[in-house]
């Protein structure tokens, strides 16, 4: 009887680079499996698809499109020609309102656009860190809105009523700022800890207080309305209040976009660094477990929701200090609070991600309006397309199904093809085996 082993018949054994990786899988099938399963490549992914859906809805609004299709079936080249500059021309002025514009006559002209798209990302960044943080925990930061509107009041009323120089004002403000934000998430988490409160129904609720708390004291002397007028709408900030400009008078980026840096830099280490974090991360995985292995749950909850709020409270602080100095009314929110939600779905509720998610917004939202001026493209594609994001991104089966993408957990072809081979070795091996005996 043979006892020697052929070739042929041994079967493959795990990558020593990696040995969790299937069977005959190298380092470098490993890497590529890693790319095409994660989620980064899905939020890519997602982008593109709604970028192509947004190209069709482009197509089927231009006037010259419409025209060129009244005859399609005598000159088909004209329609598609009509497609082509349509889609071409308004993704080219979306480049060029948000990233550089070409037709500038210098170079600190023609990075205008990119300058505009980080001031406009500057409050979604952070916001977008507060939401995503929350998210870390296992928990759903709806209030956004809320906690940028008791920000923006309390870093506002410090901005125009208190008068010291620059930048103790501005300091004393951005303080302020923070920690009513804070304070109005900490609400949450306590209510979250002490009572079991659901956090979306009262983040929701709370975001209607906040709302009408502002209006309240828009509408009152004395409080944020300002000095002699019947407007709901507050007095300037005071100039030793306001974010200076970090590339001078020609450009808007202020000291708020700085401060987004350093909050980025700051979750990234809380969540990466600090035994904080990983208590975060622990009871966003499973609470359960968690308490058992003797975290406080609910110190968990009051704490990263008064730093998620903080966070949220910052982008406030920006459209105070940073966007409307001359005064602001009870839409200072922009609609950030909710947008924010989005940019944490999109990054991935990762600092890094959510960075380059809100910077991606901000271009969307530059460009759009450029892409509306040049080529009459409705700026409302530019929210559909920032909507369409969010649904392929919340359906990952979908975005893999449609590139034939494989499902985490299950084989690849070439890992389904590899198995079938040394199964069919296996058997041959088997019978060989079999003869010899």
């Amino acid at each position: 009887m043979s006892t020697a082993k052929s070739p042929e018949t041994e079967l493959p054994q795990p990558s020593a680079d990696d040995p969790h990786a299937p069977a005959g899988m190298d380092r470098w099938q490993s890497a590529w499996r890693n790319v095409v399963t994660g989620n980064a490549l899905i939020s890519v992914l997602s982008v593109l698809l709604a970028i192509i859906a947004g190209s069709i809805m482009i197509a089927f609004t231009d006037e010259q499109v419409q025209e060129a299709a009244g005859y399609f079936f005598s000159r088909p080249s004209d329609t598609f020609q009509a497609i082509w500059e349509a889609v071409w021309g308004a993704y080219t002025a979306l480049f060029q309102g948000a990233v550089y514009n070409f037709r500038a006559d210098s170079f600190a002209a023609g990075i205008r656009p990119l300058t505009e798209s980080l001031n406009f990302a500057t409050p979604l960044i952070v916001a977008g860190l507060g939401v995503g943080l929350a998210f870390r925990a296992g928990m759903f930061n709806i209030g956004g809105q809320g906690q940028m509107l008791m920000a923006a009041a309390a870093a506002g009323w410090v901005g125009f009523s208190l008068d010291s120089p620059w930048p103790i004002q501005m300091i004393i403000a951005v303080l302020a700022g923070l920690a009513a934000g804070a304070v109005w998430g900490g609400i949450v988490g306590v209510l979250k800890a002490k009572t079991g409160a659901h956090e979306v129904i009262v983040t929701i609720m709370l975001n209607y207080v906040a709302f009408y708390l502002l209006s309240y004291m828009l509408s009152t002397q004395g409080l944020l309305q300002a000095p002699g007028s019947n407007n709901p709408k507050t007095p300037p900030m005071d100039p030793g209040a306001i974010f200076p400009e970090i590339l001078g008078p020609r450009f808007n980026l202020h000291l708020g976009f700085i401060l987004s840096l350093a909050a980025v830099a700051f979750v990234w280490w809380l969540l990466n660094r600090s035994s904080m974090g990983f208590r975060f991360r622990a009871v966003g995985e499973n609470p359960a477990a968690a308490k058992v292995a003797g975290i406080n749950v609910g110190a968990v909850y009051i704490t990263v929701m008064a730093i998620a709020g903080a966070l949220v409270g910052l982008a406030g602080v920006d459209q105070v200090l940073g966007t409307t100095t001359s005064g602001f009314s009870v839409g200072i929110d922009a609609g950030i609070g909710f947008d924010a939600i989005t940019v944490a779905l999109l990054g991935r509720s990762t600092p890094l991600g959510i960075l380059a998610a809100g910077i991606l917004f901000g271009a969307f939202k530059a460009g759009g309006f450029a892409m509306q001026a040049s080529e009459g493209v409705p700026i409302e594609i530019v929210l559909v397309v920032q909507s369409l994001i969010v649904l392929f991104i919340a359906a990952p089966p979908l975005v893999r199904a449609i590139f034939r993408l494989p499902q985490p957990g299950q084989p690849t072809r070439r890992e389904r093809k590899a198995k079938r081979a040394a199964a069919a070795a296996a058997d041959t091996g088997s019978t060989t085996k079999g003869v010899d005996q």
